[in-house]
Parts: C-alpha cells; sequence; structure tokens
C-alpha cells in the first residue's frame, strides 16, 4: 500500500530523517519506535505533506505523493492525527466531525461514517453539543480519531495516542485502533513512546534511532529482541 524510499528530511542545518525507506501492506498494523528527537513524528508530518523531503519518495497505491499538497494526501486516503490532538477547541464535537468529513458529498455517507464513528466511541455522542477543548484528553483523542474517520481513510496515522491520557482509558483507545483495524480494514501506521504496547498490537515494527532506520521485523519477533528490550521495553 505504502512504499517510502530513501526519505530524507531537514530542519535546516539539521538532518531529522537520513534515507529513511519502509513498506507498508494493505491491512496491517504498523508500529514507529524509538527515542524523543528519533524522526518519529517527522515521518508522519512527511507522509501527510506537512514537511517536504530533502530527498526520496513516497509511493501510495501506485502513485508518487512525494510533492502532493496535504490536502490532496488526504483525499487520497491518508489521514494524519497529529501528537497532542489538534482538535478545534472552541468548535463541539458535531463541528469537529463534520470537519473531517469536508472532502465527502454524500449526505448519507457522512450520516453513516457519524455513527460508526459513535458506535466506536459513544461516549462523543453524549458530548454532540459539547466545545472540544472542555473534553478530557481521552475523549479528545477519541474525537481526533473519529474526525480522521470521517474523512474514510484508507491509511490512518497516529502518532502518540497515549499521550496525556488517563491509564485506564488508554487501553480503551488502543483496543479501538485494533477494533479499526479489524471491522474497518483500515491500515494503521503508528507512532508511540509505549513501546511494549505498541508491539502488543502491532503486525510489523520499525525502529528508528536518530534519523535512521535501525531494525524491522514482526512486532512479535521484536519484541523478544535483546537489543529493543534492552533500549525499549525495559529488559535486561
Amino acid at each position: 500500500m505504502l512504499q517510502v524510499v530513501n526519505l530524507s528530511v531537514s530542519y535546516g542545518a539539521i538532518q531529522a530523517l537520513s534515507g529513511v525507506s519502509f513498506t507498508i501492506e494493505a491491512g496491517r498494523i504498523v508500529t514507529l519506535i524509538g527515542a524523543n528527537g528519533a524522526g518519529k513524528s517527522t515521518t508522519l508530518r512527511t507522509l501527510s505533506g506537512l514537511l517536504r523531503p530533502k530527498s526520496g519518495s513516497i509511493v501510495f497505491q501506485g502513485e508518487d505523493l512525494t510533492r502532493l499538497a496535504p490536502h490532496r494526501i488526504v483525499a487520497r486516503g491518508l489521514a494524519h492525527v497529529p501528537e497532542g490532538r489538534m482538535v478545534f477547541s472552541n468548535l463541539t464535537v458535531a463541528e469537529n466531525l463534520a470537519l473531517g468529513a469536508y472532502l465527502q458529498r454524500d449526505a448519507d455517507r457522512i450520516a453513516r461514517n457519524r455513527d460508526y464513528v459513535f458506535g466506536i466511541f459513544p461516549r462523543l455522542a453524549e458530548r454532540l453539543e459539547q466545545a472540544a477543548g472542555t473534553l478530557s484528553g481521552g475523549e479528545q483523542q477519541m474525537l481526533a480519531i473519529g474526525r480522521a474517520l470521517m474523512g474514510e481513510p484508507k491509511l490512518l496515522m497516529l502518532d502518540e495516542p497515549s499521550l496525556g491520557i488517563a491509564p485506564k482509558l488508554i487501553t480503551t483507545i488502543f483496543e479501538k485502533i485494533v477494533e479499526i483495524n479489524r471491522e474497518r480494514g483500515v491500515t494503521i501506521l503508528l507512532v508511540e513512546q509505549n513501546a511494549n504496547l505498541a508491539l502488543e498490537i502491532s503486525h510489523q515494527a520499525h525502529v528508528l534511532e536518530t534519523g535512521r532506520l535501525v531494525m524491522q521485523g514482526e512486532s512479535r519477533q521484536l519484541r523478544t529482541d535483546p537489543r529493543l528490550k534492552a533500549a525499549y521495553l525495559g529488559g535486561p
């Protein structure tokens, strides 16, 4: 579904990504693991068109997206839920969801997608007219994911979905991520500091260190890799 080839990104003189290459097969949950500053969020921002790579290519379902504007990338089926959720605080839950469907023109389809979001996150239906900025961190994360789903993405990119969320809600959020993948068939690219949790729900993992891919493979195998355990999983 997605092929990233020799992707390099710089912030001025700072090299954020250096020759990163990986592929994502349709229907999989893939996670990017790494310390703060490793380049995980930069990767997602580049894939969604918010950053321009210095070199390399991004091919999605056979089409080169490397130089496309973000709204055109969304139209192709890539949705990005950024770190910090970035909901529209002064707008209601209903208005935030409506903005997620801005490319949709079929009212019945929009209604079906909204019903689907409410099926996954019933709490959003209960807070439909509430300002998004007054929701809890967990509820805002539900809204950010729901807003992305309103656009019917083929690939959903999630940046730190557990950040700033009460522990009891983290499990719920991750259960819903798996449900979206299994029941809706949405391919997911997940960036998550909680490496144990990310590896538990993902099929495949890529490990970034200072902008370079240093390890990749099936998640169940990487969970037992002594190098990964020592660096990210708290193991000996």
